[in-house]
């Protein structure tokens, strides 16, 4: 949905589909009942423009690409008054229903099968984003801690994405633009680290930094930006001082808890689940250290006597008063109300709690309910924030 200055979503990688067939399927089994559901709450009028924050799969980017596949999208975008404004480019193939855990960095950004699949992604947006919106696409960190990452390679085909996306953006008359996003364990997961490898991308091809700051920015993601403990108006500040553009922000929310209190203990290990990575960063004292999954920091007994954890695991935005773990929500709402100040510092949201599927049962409510009080949240907290 269009807000003041910036376009509100949730991001429909939340539902699993691989092939396009069962993407779009999903979009009108699952996306359309929420837009109705928002309709006749009040949350969003009747012939407002509704808002699409979609995920493809590469193979479901080929496909869209064949023949009148897209303009028959296009049409039916249309015909129910929706919009796409981003997709989510992380995930390059299944992302549900299977052991994703570190193979969602693979292909990673050492390979051409990224950058052919990020170009794919381009020319679809590039189609389908409205006149007078920006178009965005969310990527990867370049590549996983443990892969040792070719640096060198990395930049180059970022350089070279940089350059597509220009030559898109002007083809297609939209201002378009990548953003790569930080996590645990990701080449790239602070904030200082993402300024660093922008500074490294700038030297390496100096002729190309006024098109690297209009294309290339941070997907920024709450629930990943809080695990690290970094302030939230902080980070963002450096990165804009920087000249590195906010291409989206995904909020959402993760569980914190002291490992110390058995109850809380015992909770988390109800998060304990075969699919998703759910990395760790634990606070003890001045010290920082860094778990890649929850079993491996349930294990360390250094873990279990840290005075905090907090836990990649996307929970729902609301959830701070429904569970005995509290939340990294400070984070999230301290995000919120750097944007009501700073209104031209990101247009793009989207709503990412990806995890329904294998949420908890104490944090579990029918997909519909769940997602449309996810809205409802955000728009309270747009309300109310100072």
């Amino acid at each position: 949905m269009k807000l003041d200055s910036a376009h509100l979503a949730y991001c429909t990688n939340i539902h699993p589909a691989e092939t396009w067939d069962e993407t779009f399927q999903m979009l009108k089994t699952f996306v359309l009942p929420v837009r109705d559901e928002l309709r006749a709450s009040g949350v969003l009028q009747q012939e407002e423009p509704y808002a699409i924050g979609l995920r493809l799969s590469a193979i479901a980017a080929e496909a869209l690409l064949e023949g009148d596949t897209l303009f028959d999208f296009k049409a039916w975008l249309a015909e129910e008054n929706c919009y796409v404004f981003t997709i989510n480019g992380f995930p390059y193939g299944q992302f549900h229903e299977t052991s994703v855990k570190e193979n969602v960095y693979r292909p990673d950004w050492q390979s051409r099968e990224r950058v052919t699949y990020t170009k794919n992604l381009f020319h679809i947006i590039g189609q389908l984003v409205p006149e007078g919106v920006s178009g965005s696409v969310s990527t990867s960190p370049g590549s996983f801690k443990t892969f040792d990452a070719n640096l060198d390679l990395m930049l180059q085909h970022y350089a070279e994405v940089a350059e597509f996306i220009e030559s898109c953006s002007e083809e297609y008359q939209r201002d378009l633009h990548l953003g790569i996003e930080p996590e645990p364990f990701g080449y790239l997961e602070t904030t200082d680290e993402t300024i660093e490898f922008f500074n490294q991308l700038h030297q390496a091809f100096p002729s190309l930094s006024p098109i690297i700051e209009k294309r290339i920015g941070v997907n920024y993601d709450t629930c990943h930006m809080a695990i690290q403990y970094e302030d939230a108006a902080t980070s963002l500040k450096k990165l804009a001082d920087q000249n590195i553009r906010i291409s989206k922000i995904h909020l959402s929310n993760a569980p914190q808890l002291s490992p110390q209190v058995s109850e809380e203990l015992e909770t988390i290990r109800q998060f304990e689940e075969p699919t998703y990575l759910h990395q760790v960063i634990a606070k003890k004292g001045s010290q920082l250290l860094r778990y890649k999954d929850l079993n491996e920091a349930l294990a360390s007994q250094e873990a279990l006597s840290a005075e905090q954890w907090r836990v990649h695991f996307h929970i729902p935005l609301y959830a701070n008063h429904q569970a005995t773990l509290s939340s990294t929500e400070v984070h999230l709402k301290d995000s919120i109300h750097y944007l009501l100040k700073n209104k031209q510092a990101c247009e793009h949201l989207e709503m990412e709690t990806y995890t329904w599927g294998v949420m908890p049962g104490h944090l579990s409510e029918g997909i519909t309910t769940q997602i449309t009080n996810e809205y409802a949240w955000v728009l309270d907290q747009l309300r109310t924030a100072d």
